[in-house]
């Protein structure tokens, strides 16, 4: 009985991953943001590449994850999750313990998107304030070559205003 070897493939390749993770270090570095630590999800919630700057805590990876995941989990970016859930705290909680805490709703996690606009993974990031570790992911999906949702930072976001 001959063995057969099936190759399984990701949504969202490791050298993929790792270029959303060190776009979002240089777009950090090029804005002078504190120290990020950066996860990169496929679309079944794996993780596939991780960097934490040195001067980060210890809470920063589970955060960071959490954004990712929250986004993944609701097809949609962590802002938007913030926006729509914020007069519903019941069920953020309920969210938060159907994903065994695993629920970050505030800016930081963003969908990366194929050409097609459809979801292979998402980037969540942890360090500064929320508003600046999204610009962080968009930036890093986009230079990675990736669409991501949301498109563009918040509104009134610039770096002229950090």
């Amino acid at each position: 009985m001959a063995e057969h070897l099936v190759a399984v493939t990701s949504s969202l390749c490791l050298a993929d991953a790792e270029r959303i993770v060190d776009a979002a270090v240089a777009a950090r570095r090029s804005q002078g943001l504190l120290p990020l630590a950066v996860a990169v999800l496929d679309a079944g919630g794996n993780l596939v590449a991780f960097k934490r700057e040195d001067g980060c805590g210890v809470l920063r990876f589970d955060i960071a994850f959490g954004k990712a995941w929250g986004a993944l989990g609701m097809g949609m970016s962590t802002r938007l999750i913030r926006d729509r859930l914020k007069e519903r705290p019941a069920f953020q909680g309920a969210l938060a313990s159907a994903s065994g805490g695993r629920f970050i709703p505030v800016p930081g996690g963003v969908l990366a998107l194929d050409p097609r606009g459809v979801a292979v993974g998402a980037v969540g990031i942890s360090g500064d304030a929320s508003d600046k570790d999204e610009y962080c992911a968009i930036s890093a999906l986009q230079a990675a070559g990736f669409g991501s949702e949301p498109a563009q930072p918040a509104p009134g976001w610039d770096s002229a205003g950090l």
